[in-house]
């Protein structure tokens, strides 16, 4: 077994689409609509081999209250990367917010950032 994908819940498709691809520069793998204003939309990190982020529309009370804060203010998604100061850099350039600049830590270096709605990532670059 594996993970193959996971929901983020977002206010919008398309300023989420936007951001995911844009800002991040991630791959949009798949737009389907389901009809009645649902669509299945799947983008993931360039090139990458990790599993997909499905972007979920909030549609009730109950999920727009989990947008932005899935984990409690925990991060939630951890990408590595092969050279954190260089995505850090391009990802400012793109408009990406972070919270915390790379940093040296025992396993590697580590940047903090948000999406648009305040989902935190790490960015890791391992030792």
């Amino acid at each position: 077994m594996r993970i193959s994908q996971f929901a983020v819940t977002v206010r919008d498709y398309d300023e989420a689409i936007a951001f995911y691809t844009g800002a991040l520069g991630f791959d949009l793998l798949e737009d389907t609509d389901l009809g009645s204003g649902k669509r299945w939309v799947r983008v993931a990190p360039r090139g990458g081999h990790a599993p997909c982020i499905l972007l979920a529309r909030a549609a009730t009370p109950d999920q727009l209250a989990t947008i932005g804060n899935q984990t409690g203010g925990r991060v939630f998604i951890f990408i590595e990367t092969d050279d954190v100061r260089r995505d850090h850099a391009a990802q400012i350039a793109r408009g990406v917010t972070f919270t915390r600049p790379p940093t040296e830590e025992p396993f590697g270096i580590v940047a903090v950032f948000e999406d648009l709605y305040g989902t935190k990532f790490d960015l890791i670059q391992r030792k």
